[in-house]
């Protein structure tokens, strides 16, 4: 049933790819789908790309596994986009613009800023997305019950295909249809599998905690906090910091902000948009814990040293047999794939996005004449498509490549990307007048090397059983994510960059103040540089 499931979705999927795609050369369309959808659907598109894969499986297994910190992830996860919500999102709906580069721009124009905006870019989206390619030939492996090296990389390949397809052929319109379906049956399969979570336990919360607790093989510390990081409190500190500026602002994120008509329009899909996150991680949390109480420790580890087959182990307990759980289970399992295919879809979007907008079409040539292809002839809709095949068949090789890894520190090097280069680019881009050029390349530059350099001293790398190179241990850094210090590191460079080269500051505050109404007060978006 799941493998019929499986294929009526990607089907479907691509059909509605299909009927919704560009049908001319048209950017516009392409990159924000005419922003034509209401807030209700933006909101539940933009809670898609929030909640991606390597997010709904790790938070679930996490809270399984540790109880209260996974639960503070869950509230992190949420508190995020609440801050999204409330900081930036006007400011870059305002900004307009197609990438990450033209949001940056509309301070400190340059080819250097739109080069620099694609590399970090791809620096914190490649590796999600080999996280949740290499994941998905285990899950579908699990799911399906083969257990064979070819079958995996069979389905790494067939899935990145597919992934492919649709951003390629579907542009933003196309995603955002996959992506509502997807929230729509996540949200209905995790709230089905968390009522008869509940059921199980009477409706009582704290026979589920103590259920919870007593299978966890670590007593009273599975309640309290500490138990993920060994009783480090500045390493939950880095690790919670990191997913809060972290999550909000990946490029696949704040790209679905421009894709709103307005200001109002943007605001009514965040409420909604968050009004899901929050529900759909407080069904986590009760999955999370049942699978805790029900699955038992042990048997979580078996399946992977991470508990990313959690909520999958915890649907096949609590549906039961007969047709009732056999339908209940493919629903999980339909969501959890629908998850798969519309999270890379969306990040191998923004990544050709940004390849043919901010590299090709501007990067490399500067300003862009109209009668100028940006690719071999290509027009810049052609070229962003050629990248959407480029982009992904990288991720799809690597996620080959690692299939035999535990590439979660991937997963972690993405948030630490957004938290020490992205958050840090776009805070001072919006809010600080001085800020210039060299400030916003420093903070890009220093906080991506920062993480590049300190996530290979994490034991995320080494030095645990659930790292990449397990069997090595050259861990040197005394945190589990690096944003302790690469997200100041990535702030002063920033403060730094701007405040030492001092000729350069007048100018900065005349750009701001030309640009700060249409930023700050909701001006329409002039045109793009």
């Amino acid at each position: 049933m799941s493998l019929v499931a499986f294929l009526a979705v990607a089907t479907v999927a691509l059909l509605l790819c299909v009927m919704t795609g560009p049908d001319r050369d048209d950017l516009d369309e392409f990159y924000t789908g005419s922003r034509s959808l209401p807030p209700l659907y933006n909101g539940l598109a933009l809670a898609g790309d929030y909640l991606s894969a390597a997010t709904v499986l790790g938070t679930t297994g996490i809270i399984a596994l540790t109880g209260y910190d996974g639960t503070i992830l869950a509230l992190s996860i949420t508190l995020s986009l609440v801050l999204l919500m409330f900081l930036l999102a006007e400011p870059l709906r305002n900004a307009g613009g197609f990438t990450m580069g033209d949001l940056l721009v509309r301070r400190t124009p340059g080819r250097a800023v739109r080069i620099a905006a694609c590399a970090v870019t791809l620096a914190a989206l490649v590796p999600m997305m080999v996280v949740q390619l290499a994941s998905s030939g285990d899950l579908l492996s699990f799911i399906l019950g083969f257990d064979s090296s070819g079958f995996r990389t069979g389905a790494i390949i067939g899935l990145g295909t597919l992934m492919i397809g649709y951003s390629a052929i579907g542009g933003m319109k196309g995603t955002a249809l996959i992506q509502i379906v997807k929230t729509v049956v996540l949200l209905v399969a995790s709230l089905t599998i968390a009522v008869l979570v509940m059921d199980r336990f009477g409706w009582d919360t704290g026979a589920l905690l103590g259920a919870a607790r007593q299978s966890s093989g670590a007593g009273a510390a599975y309640l309290r906090s500490g138990l993920q990081f060994e009783g480090s409190g500045l390493d939950m500190v880095s690790s919670e910091l990191t997913v809060v500026l972290g999550a909000a602002c990946l490029p696949h994120v704040t790209m679905r902000m421009t894709s709103a008509r307005s200001t109002a329009v943007m605001r009514r899909s965040l409420s909604w948009a968050v009004g899901v996150v929050a529900t759909i991680c407080l069904l986590l949390v009760v999955i999370g814990l049942g699978a805790g109480a029900l699955v038992g420790h042990e048997r979580i580890t078996e399946a992977g040293a991470s508990g990313n087959s959690a909520i999958l182990q915890i649907s096949g307990v609590v549906a039961g047999s007969g047709r009732a759980g056999a339908l209940i289970v493919t629903t999980m399992t339909t969501a959890i794939f629908l998850t798969l295919l519309a999270s890379v879809a969306a990040m191998i979007l923004a990544c050709a996005n940004s390849l043919a907008h901010d590299l090709f079409a501007h990067g490399l040539h500067g300003v862009r004449r109209p009668d100028r292809k940006p690719l071999a002839g290509l027009s810049e809709m052609r070229t962003a498509q050629a990248a959407a095949i480029v982009v992904g068949l990288l991720a799809t090789t690597l996620a080959v490549m690692a299939r035999h890894w535990n590439v979660q520190a991937l997963a972690t090097l993405s948030f630490c990307v957004g938290a020490s280069a992205l958050s840090p680019a776009l805070v001072y881009s919006i809010f600080w007048r001085r800020f210039t050029r060299t400030g916003l390349l420093s903070t890009l530059v220093v906080g991506t090397l920062s993480v590049l350099v300190l996530i290979t001293g994490t034991n995320l790398v080494s030095g645990s059983p659930s790292s990449v190179f397990p069997d090595h241990d050259f861990n040197w850094f005394p945190y589990t994510t690096t944003g302790l210090v690469s997200i100041p590191a990535g702030f002063l460079a920033g403060w730094l960059g701007t405040v030492l080269p001092r000729h350069t500051a007048p100018a900065a505050r005349r750009l701001y103040q030309a640009e700060e109404p249409r930023i700050l007060a909701g001006a329409p978006p002039g045109p793009r540089r």
